[in-house]
């Protein structure tokens, strides 16, 4: 596959996705799955889409890539307290659809992902805390909360979720989300933030809201920026954007 997009020597961008070529493992994360059910609850109703148009974008990234297997980093289901009807169809349809298509599925757990144990036996899959990768010297954790294991001690870069990256470009008077991934330094390490595959909230703007993970309690503006849209756009350093 092409390698144009690369964010570190062979980790390339793949639309909302990472391909970890020497592993051929593709990451995703925040699906979110059963979102639109959380949102009746409260009143607000909206077409159930998300599942469809995740479904769709997956299948299109499966196919470039071939990957052995996916890992998902955190928050494949939505609600915290519960696993909602919408959660136990959508997630199991969507763990089929990836293990008919790829040889393993990772499951790396994330703050709302409390209890997804039960979804996870019936397809008997394991839920990792966090997952080293030697050839990268790289760990994969969702991001929510700080690792003081090993394997985060001697990693070299860190590969997290969690905050939904998103940059708001202005036009005139008007603004535009748009998802990205950002590239920068926690400490000495690198640290790659993801977007999320969620298809019905497009994220939180890194350039004007309070972040919430731990890893981005810190001057953004040298963190470089790739916006996904149409195709994977390199916008250089946030200091050049804001």
């Amino acid at each position: 596959m092409e390698t144009a997009n690369e964010i570190l020597p062979g980790i390339a961008i793949v639309d909302l996705g990472l391909y970890l070529e020497k592993k051929q493992a593709l990451i995703i994360a925040d699906l979110h799955l059963g979102y639109e059910e959380m949102l009746n609850k409260q009143g607000i109703f909206i077409p159930r889409l998300n599942f469809r148009d995740i479904k769709k974008r997956l299948k299109s990234m499966l196919e470039e890539t071939q990957p052995k297997s996916v890992i998902i980093n955190g928050d494949l289901k939505h609600e915290f307290g519960e696993i909602s009807k919408q959660e136990w169809r959508e997630v199991l349809a969507m763990l089929d659809f990836i293990q008919e298509r790829t040889e393993q599925i990772v499951l790396i757990k994330g703050n709302h992902d409390t209890i997804l144990g039960p979804l996870a036996r019936r397809k008997g899959l394991s839920i990792l805390d966090e997952l080293y990768i030697t050839e990268y010297a790289a760990l994969i954790l969702h991001g929510h909360k700080l690792s003081q294991s090993e394997e985060f001690k001697k990693a070299k870069t860190l590969i997290i979720a969690h905050e939904h990256a998103a940059i708001g470009l202005r036009e005139g008077q008007r603004v535009e989300l748009y998802k990205c991934f950002l590239k920068g330094k926690y400490g000495e390490k690198n640290l790659i933030v993801m977007p999320s595959m969620n298809a019905v909230a497009i994220g939180s703007d890194v350039l004007s809201e309070k972040l919430l993970s731990p890893f981005l309690q810190q001057d953004l503006s040298d963190f470089e920026c790739w916006v996904v849209e149409d195709k994977v756009y390199y916008f250089g350093k946030l200091r050049g954007v804001i």
